[in-house]
């Protein structure tokens, strides 16, 4: 049975199930099989799912045609990457009869919704994602797309899932590194959404880094419901669901300029430090509201600083690009208190001035 379903309005299907649990992923496919009984299933991963066993539990020795994306990671989130899935799909004869399951991180699952949004003018994707920036964030509310050599996500579509399979046990096989930067965006729905969810990450990391799989199927649920009530706002990202891009607007520019070796979630450790100085710079919230941010992130172990190397005038180049930029500069989401975004003139992503993000970046070094 689902845990929770998320309406969208303004879609042919109006709503999706997610279904939250510990070592389910064996039972997945025969749950997608009967869901889509007329349908064909390709499944699309990469190098480091498959290596860690997860396509195998998918499959149960079951065969299917799949795509492995090769190497793992944001390197491989292109254009050129779903052109070759598409072009896979249809070496495998396969038609608007088909359903893709997304079998994998954040990476996997922005790739595969868009090749499943664009094969034969779309067809259903079914999200099971492996890390915990995917459980989290990623798999949920239907943001598809690929990088561009020039920044994040320039190509993409709304492409909302038929479903979402939260298996919590598989963030067992991530290394350290993964699995911390990953938490990162669910300290940032408590931050956006939900001051007791704070309170909770604040309480309970050491069960979360021990990775327990409760605690785990507690923050999931927590992620769902904030995120799939954003959603179901504003499936289409007109207003309110910018909030989700808290951290993110310095945080995707502080990844892009790494060459993404920066992970995801570190990248936004550090946006969301940005966001909370420049909270402070514009006397929306004081030094100890950040202090307590920080002081979870460096439990987390990710970064809180600018690396040195990093150009400031590539940055801000950066943010230019940023897809809530006007007039080539981005609108900033910010807090009016932990739990609560700031909202201007019914918007919630505001302005900011150029002179004041130049000021935080030197801060951040």
């Amino acid at each position: 049975m689902p845990d929770m379903r998320i309406k969208v309005p303004g879609t042919p299907e109006t709503q999706y199930e997610i279904v939250i649990g510990s070592d389910i992923l064996p039972s997945a496919w025969a749950q997608i099989k009967a869901a889509h009984t007329q349908y064909n299933r390709f499944v699309v991963t990469d190098e480091h799912v498959i290596a860690a066993g997860h396509l195998d539990a998918l499959l149960g020795g079951r065969p299917a045609p799949y795509f492995a994306i090769k190497p793992a990671g944001e390197v491989s989130k292109t254009i050129d990457t779903a052109v070759a899935i598409v072009e896979a799909m249809e070496k495998a004869y396969l038609g608007r009869d088909t359903v893709v399951i997304a079998l994998g991180g954040g990476t996997v699952g922005d790739i595969a919704g868009f090749a499943a949004a664009i094969f034969k003018r779309g067809v259903p994707v079914v999200q099971i994602p492996t890390t915990t920036l995917a459980q989290a964030d990623s798999a949920i509310g239907g943001k598809t797309g690929v990088d561009s050599s020039v920044s994040k996500n320039a190509f993409g579509a709304f492409w909302h899932p038929a479903a979402v399979y939260i298996d919590v046990a598989v963030v067992k096989t991530l290394d350290d590194r993964q699995y911390r930067s990953g938490l990162v965006e669910s300290v940032k729905h408590g931050l956006i959404a939900d001051a007791g969810y704070f309170e909770f990450i604040e309480g309970h990391l050491d069960e979360i880094l021990a990775r327990d799989p409760d605690t785990l199927e507690m923050l999931a649920r927590y992620n769902c419901r904030i995120k799939g009530s954003v959603v179901e706002e504003d499936p289409f990202e007109k207003n309110k669901r910018r909030i989700l891009n808290y951290g993110h607007t310095v945080g995707h520019a502080v990844e892009a300029a790494s060459d993404y070796e920066m992970l995801h979630g570190e990248a936004v450790a550090v946006g969301i430090i940005a966001a909370g100085l420049i909270e402070i710079e514009l006397s929306l919230s004081k030094p100890s509201q950040l202090d307590r941010i920080r002081a979870i992130f460096e439990r987390l172990g990710v970064p809180v600083r600018v690396p040195a190397s990093m150009v400031q005038e590539k940055l801000i180049d950066l943010m230019r690009h940023d897809k809530k930029a006007v007039d080539q500069w981005p609108r900033f989401v910010l807090l009016d208190r932990i739990g609560q975004v700031r909202c201007e003139d019914g918007q919630y992503a505001v302005q900011v001035s150029r002179e004041v993000v130049v000021n935080v970046l030197k801060k951040l070094r």
